[in-house]
């Protein structure tokens, strides 16, 4: 569709093409489907799906009936995927035929959930070398197509949509599902005109979204995109290479990233990095996971000045943002408050902290709708204070308002007393060339109390003692590892985010941890 003139919006999924006329009846259908199996406003509609235009068009079907689509993250266990289902008292699910297996046969046996299960389209298949027998295997239970088909559209919308309600990594123990209220008018026209601004959620783009439509960010990008993209390109799974291609191939405007993908695309050779034409590109956004300088300085050599970053939390939504010239003038930050947030600085006693000094953020957007988690209300009043929210992270404001992120609470080393941010590790490890991706972590010191220790995946080119004299140069001793372990890999979720919950559980097995 290169060099085509868009005269009616589209997405694109692979070989799929659906225009915006054709999603708009599939979505009246599956909404007026769901009604009739029984799902009212604030119901939940579990989808348990790679990225496919169906994951889309489940959402919005949701929405325009007033009830919540509840995204599942498909990584999970099929115990996890239990409790999800039952903690948000999911009345209907949708399933890739490949994904069936994650869902308990006893939970669909004993519940009242209606399972309807689609076929992964073969983008998807292909690019998960998902096997046939995977994909059929599924008699006894109602196709996704043909029931859409079966069904009569619903002809009144719900006056307002919610939008989805998207469980937490569950790193500090089982997940919670962000349940948000309902925006009021005025509430709903600031929140468009923010995501204009801040994520460039305009008429017009050509949107691509290579990640998981189950994380909030490429969610809310890909459902907004679908009311004003002209083109919304999805990546069932992402490939730097197949990156490239598509942006080159749709004249991509817009792109929503994390801090692994431009790594990823930094390792390509030279020539085939050189192979496509980027010129389209205007924005490029991400958020998610910390971005090591080195990564971010050459993104934007290479891309241009067109790299936009925003901190936020899934619960808080963007609270700061950050163009390319703001962070190579203030190096390291993810950007100064956007118009109605609020970010404060607190310490141990709930103090506020002057520029400079590290504390716990508090953060809030004065008119974004409050939210609790489903059926966990204490847990929601125990991360407010003063109208704002926490999500552990600890960080610092300068004097001219950038903030700088530290690292998460529960990461955060105490040896000897003395508070050590791993991140700031990490970031030097990564500055090694033969480093491929690290994690430091505390680990029990009878001494101590604790003691950094280093997991270090590397390209077999380097040794324990080359990474100690490179790490000498830019950090202090009492920040040095005591240990550095070489692994073969290291658990990361899709958005970047290392899995350091994992990490640490062996280390502390039976120990009584301070946090």
């Amino acid at each position: 569709m290169k060099g085509e003139a868009v005269s009616q919006r589209v997405v694109i999924s692979g070989s799929t093409v659906r225009t915006e006329g054709e999603i708009s009846a599939r979505i009246a259908r599956i909404a007026g489907g769901l009604s009739r199996l029984g799902l009212r406003p604030g119901d939940a509609f579990a989808i348990l799906m790679r990225n496919d235009i169906s994951f889309l068009e489940a959402c919005a079907g949701a929405a325009r009936l007033g009830a919540y689509a509840v995204p599942l993250n498909w990584h999970l266990a099929s115990e996890e995927i239990a409790y999800v289902l039952g903690d948000c008292e999911a009345k209907v699910l949708v399933v890739h035929a490949d994904l069936l297996d994650l869902v308990p046969p006893k939970l669909v046996r004993d519940s009242s959930l209606t399972v309807l299960v689609a076929d992964a389209p073969e983008e998807v298949r292909s690019a998960y070398n998902i096997p046939e027998e995977k994909c059929s295997n599924w008699a006894g239970f109602k196709g996704w197509e043909t029931w859409i088909s079966e069904q009569a559209p619903l002809t009144q919308a719900a006056a307002t949509a919610p939008e989805s309600i998207i469980y937490t990594s569950g790193t500090t123990g089982r997940p919670k599902g962000v349940r948000r209220n309902l925006p009021t008018p005025a509430q709903r026209q600031r929140i468009e005109a923010m995501r204009e601004k801040i994520y460039g959620l305009r008429p017009g783009i050509r949107l691509l979204i290579p990640a998981p439509l189950y994380h909030a960010a490429p969610n809310v990008f890909a459902m907004r995109g679908l009311q004003v993209a002209d083109e919304l390109v999805l990546m069932p799974k992402y490939e730097a290479e197949d990156f490239l291609r598509l942006v080159e191939r749709h004249r991509i405007s817009t792109v929503v990233m994390v801090p692994t993908m431009f790594v990823r695309l930094l390792r390509l050779p030279e020539n085939v990095r050189g192979r496509y034409d980027l010129s389209s590109l205007r924005a490029v956004y991400h958020a998610a996971a910390p971005c090591p300088p080195d990564i971010k300085r050459a993104m934007i050599e290479w891309f241009g000045p067109i790299i936009h970053e925003w901190y936020g939390t899934t619960e808080s939504s963007a609270v700061t943002s950050c163009n390319s010239e703001e962070w190579l003038a203030h190096p390291g930050t993810v950007g100064r408050a956007i118009e109605g947030a609020r970010i404060e600085v607190v310490d141990e006693r709930g103090n506020l902290l002057p520029p400079g000094e590290p504390g716990e953020l508090y953060i809030g957007l004065e008119f974004y709708p409050d939210f609790t988690y489903h059926r966990r209300d204490e847990e929601r009043r125990q991360i407010g204070r003063n109208g704002l929210i926490t999500g552990g992270d600890v960080g610092y404001l300068d004097h001219d308002g950038y903030l700088f992120l530290c690292d998460r609470r529960k990461d955060m080393v105490i040896s000897g007393g003395v508070n050590i941010y791993p991140s700031e590790i990490e970031a030097a490890l990564l500055n090694i060339p033969a480093v491929l991706d690290c994690a430091v972590i505390g680990i029990p010191d009878r001494e101590y109390g604790e003691a950094v220790h280093a997991l270090v995946v590397q390209d077999g080119s380097t040794t324990d003692t080359v990474i100690r004299a490179e790490l000498s140069k830019s950090l202090a001793k009492f920040k040095m590892p005591k240990a550095i372990e070489f692994r073969d890999h290291l658990p990361r979720d899709d958005a970047g985010k290392l899995l350091k919950r994992r990490l640490r559980d062996p280390y502390w097995a039976g120990e009584q941890r301070r946090i």
